[in-house]
């Protein structure tokens, strides 16, 4: 049967996080009786950071302590993730962010994503490919290597958000990297996938072994190349990666290797300020990033899903997980079709997320599981990420999301810099004439989005869900549970949580028999049985369902918040 859930409709006010007595429920936490909740809240005033990692927490709250804004805060939890998560991000890959300003009332976006190379042309590239053996762009080596974006990134939000100086913001992840940090026990078992898998690239063993092999969960691992980058970034800013040394030393590397990436790309690259898009959710308004990224697939599945009465379905119900599931197909067939670089090829955001639309999709879901969609007309399966946020005593609220794609990217590690070059130009699409088209100087289709809430125009809550196409199905899981299902900000990343895969993809590939359903424990045996009967594929896994991070903000008392994903190492913590 599917569990019992509050009969609450609204997220902030007193009654909807009231605690529903323990007989209310038929398992939960021992004194609250919720359903699902690993640990508490935490709740502050003064300031709040949410990271995959309890060190990278730790140095955020510290600068928030010492005057640092939300932003300093998290490019400082950033760049201590750098090292002791590099298994999710690192200044060798991409940035994107949404930021509430306080002083302006109103969300800003950036995106740091990274081009390909100029010089790599599709002839150059399908050559290159014939040369190697392979039909499409490798998962590693120099081949998938795009432009890193994220020092960018970090000295864009900086110069505009900052208030301490950059060398005061980078000094923790300097010092750690000099001296060395523990690494922590889910980190360290990807670190050892990784290292079997890019083991053979130059300089990977090198920069992120110990001894040849990968750190252990409570080992200390150093990284002096990185700290050296760090300190030229802190001196210089962005000039401190895009020009001189840093530069020079990728483009030999990446030119030794028979890559195409040079530094005159690093010192063309700028990433750009965004306009934010949203949907009104049942009177909370979702925000996210428009394409290149997949945000907007987040805000088409709410689209759909707002049609129906989830709530008195109930959390974990066959109808709602079989509707969740066919909303998340309709939006991904339109994200194979639509999202990519808008320089090359502009999406039809404002139809895409519109309720009309959302109306006319909705009405092609059947009671039955469908097992090919195509796109509507409207006028990736793997990755690893972090996703951090922050809040300060000024309101300041940060969504950020960082990642190398492919956990530790391409495995190209220019040598001494101490960090390994993202491979998200694997997501381009080799065929010619379609949005996501391979082309030099154009950004690939990107997995990573934060998240955002506002209600009434006020801030609610900075938010996210890592972990390649989970991510957008994450994000609406996160709503739903708040929104529908009465669920606190801890309780909505807690709970089981459903993922498909095996949609059509900005890459090429065309879903035909329907893909795959993915269920966590916790959700009910009868369920499982009634979701096969309806033709849905279902399909054990583990490692799929995501990380999340998320800060609420009481718009009453400005009391922050804090919740970090079971599933990882992570904390939430304030003051």
């Amino acid at each position: 049967m599917p569990l019992p859930t509050p009969a609450l409709a609204t997220l902030l006010t007193a009654a909807a996080l009231a605690v529903p007595a323990p007989h209310a429920l038929p398992m939960g936490d021992r004194i609250t009786g919720r359903a699902f909740a690993t640990r508490s809240e935490v709740h502050a005033r003064h300031g709040m950071a949410a990271t995959s990692q309890p060190l990278a927490t730790q140095v955020a709250v510290d600068t928030l302590k010492r005057g640092g804004s939300a932003m300093d805060a998290a490019i400082a939890a950033n760049a201590v993730l750098g090292l002791v998560e590099p298994t999710g991000c690192g200044i060798g890959g991409d940035l994107f962010a949404i930021v509430w300003d306080p002083k302006a009332g109103e969300l800003s976006g950036y995106n740091g994503s990274g081009r390909s190379p100029k010089s790599l042309t599709r002839a150059r590239l399908l050559e290159a490919l014939g040369e190697a053996g392979q039909a499409k762009i490798p998962a590693y080596g120099p081949l998938p290597v795009s432009v890193p974006g994220a020092v960018d990134g970090w000295c864009a939000l900086h110069e505009r958000f900052g208030k301490l100086p950059l060398d005061e913001v980078l000094a923790p992840a300097i010092a750690y990297a000099n001296e060395g940090a523990p690494i922590t026990e889910l980190i360290a078992y990807y670190w050892g996938l990784s290292v079997r898998s890019r083991g053979r690239f130059p300089g990977f063993l090198e920069t992120f072994t110990v001894d040849g092999k990968a750190p252990k969960a409570g080992e200390l691992f150093r990284n002096p190349g990185l700290a050296t980058t760090y300190a030229r970034i802190a001196a210089e800013g962005r000039a401190g990666f895009y020009d001189g040394e840093v530069a020079e030393t990728i483009g030999r590397y990446m030119a030794e290797a028979g890559g195409f990436l040079t530094a005159d790309d690093l010192r063309a690259h700028r990433g750009e300020w965004v306009d934010p898009v949203s949907v009104n959710y049942r009177g909370y308004d979702v925000w996210e990033l428009p394409p290149n990224g997949q945000g907007i697939a987040a805000l088409q599945m709410l689209q759909v899903l707002e049609g129906y009465d989830l709530a008195s379905m109930g959390f974990g119900s066959e109808q709602y997980l079989h509707l969740f599931t066919e909303a998340k197909k309709l939006a991904f067939a339109d994200r194979a079709r639509f999202y990519a670089d808008p320089a090359f090829a502009p999406a039809p955001v404002e139809e895409l997320i519109s309720s009309e639309y959302a109306a006319r999709r909705r009405a092609e879901i059947t009671e039955r599981a469908a097992r090919a969609v195509d796109a509507g007309n409207p006028a990736l399966e793997e990755g690893d990420t972090i996703y951090l946020c922050t809040a300060d005593c000024d309101g300041m609220m940060v969504s950020l999301i960082q990642s190398n794609y492919r956990g530790m990217g391409s495995g190209m590690t220019p040598p001494g810099l101490g960090f390994c070059l993202q491979d998200r130009g694997e997501l381009f699409d080799l065929a010619e004439g379609r949005p996501n088209s391979y082309a030099p100087e154009k950004r690939p289709f990107h997995t990573i989005i934060p998240a955002f809430m506002t209600k009434d125009g006020a801030p609610l809550m900075a938010f996210g869900v890592m972990g390649g196409a989970t991510q957008p199905q994450g994000h609406v899981q996160i709503v739903v549970n708040m929104v529908d299902f009465g669920m606190n900000t801890q309780e909505a990343g807690d709970a089981p949580r459903i993922v498909h895969t095996g949609s059509s993809q900005p890459t090429g590939e065309v879903m035909e028999k329907g893909g795959f359903v993915h269920l966590e424990s916790g959700i009910a045996p009868e369920v499982r049985r009634g979701l096969a009967r309806r033709g849905h594929v279902l399909q054990q896994k583990v490692g799929v369902y995501g990380g999340y991070q998320a800060i609420r903000r009481d718009p009453i008392t400005g009391v922050y918040a804090g919740a970090s994903e079971s599933r990882k190492d992570g904390q939430a913590s304030g003051y």
